[in-house]
């Protein structure tokens, strides 16, 4: 199977060099090698996984996909840009600004916790799909006292009365006026728990997501830091969803 190749001046873009523009220039000045040779022609094909490209000297290492893991604070919004709020994209501070990255689901403005944010569109598909049922779960701590009734409440699929949430597991870990709990859902509507909890007679006041499937949150992340994915790590999600 021939590796895929695409123009010179996209995969250096990609990498970082600059705008399609700017690295044309790069490219005609002569400052760009592949495979030993130096290339003046910003069309030429290259397959990136396998040809050697260097910049002025510099290997080029280039990756097909970027994949971060974010300890999202409150405050942030899920979002690629918003004219009025700071997004989980203005926390990565312009790095990889030439690569169109993006959260994969969401996270309420005021919930902190693990996202994903990546350029990999057939992932995110997958791992969003309610039909591949990639487990999601969250801390949280409500206002009221949770019971045997919710754990069965939950697990039966909540009405929210629109629709009914899938089956979900409650599982509770302290019960008092004030109660915390750890929630896995498989799906990711809006204000989902806050809602399931609702209907219960609950209020949620305070919401952590844990995990995604295989992809457990950095306990070393601080909220608002983040971390390109392992290999492995990239191996076991993407295993998770059969891709």
């Amino acid at each position: 199977m021939a590796e895929k190749t695409e123009r010179l001046d996209k995969v250096l873009s990609m990498a970082g060099y600059g705008s399609r523009k700017d690295v044309k220039k790069i490219i005609k000045r002569g400052e760009v090698e592949v495979n030993g040779r130096v290339v003046t022609d910003a069309g030429t094909p290259v397959a990136p996984a396998v040809d050697s490209i260097s910049v002025s000297g510099e290997l080029l290492i280039f990756k097909e996909h970027i994949y971060i893991m974010m300890n999202k604070p409150q405050g942030v919004i899920s979002a690629t840009h918003d004219r009025r709020e700071t997004t989980v994209i203005d926390l990565l501070e312009d790095e990889f600004s030439h690569r169109n990255l993006f959260p994969v689901g969401r996270l309420d403005k005021d919930a902190e916790g693990l996202l994903l944010l990546t350029d990999d569109g057939q992932l995110a598909h997958r791992l969003l799909s309610p039909r591949k049922k990639v487990e999601k779960v969250y801390y949280v701590e409500v206002k009221g006292r949770l019971v045997e009734e919710d754990v069965k409440a939950f697990k039966e699929g909540v009405f929210l009365g629109d629709y009914r949430a899938l089956p979900a597991k409650l599982e509770i870990l302290e019960a008092g006026e004030v109660s915390s709990a750890l929630v896995t859902i498989y799906e990711g509507k809006f204000h989902q728990i806050k809602r399931m909890m609702k209907a219960r007679g609950k209020e949620v006041t305070y919401l952590k997501r844990l995990s995604m499937g295989p992809l457990k949150l950095d306990e070393n992340l601080e909220p608002g830091e983040w971390r390109e994915l392992t290999d492995e790590e990239i191996r076991i999600l993407t295993e998770a969803v059969n891709l």
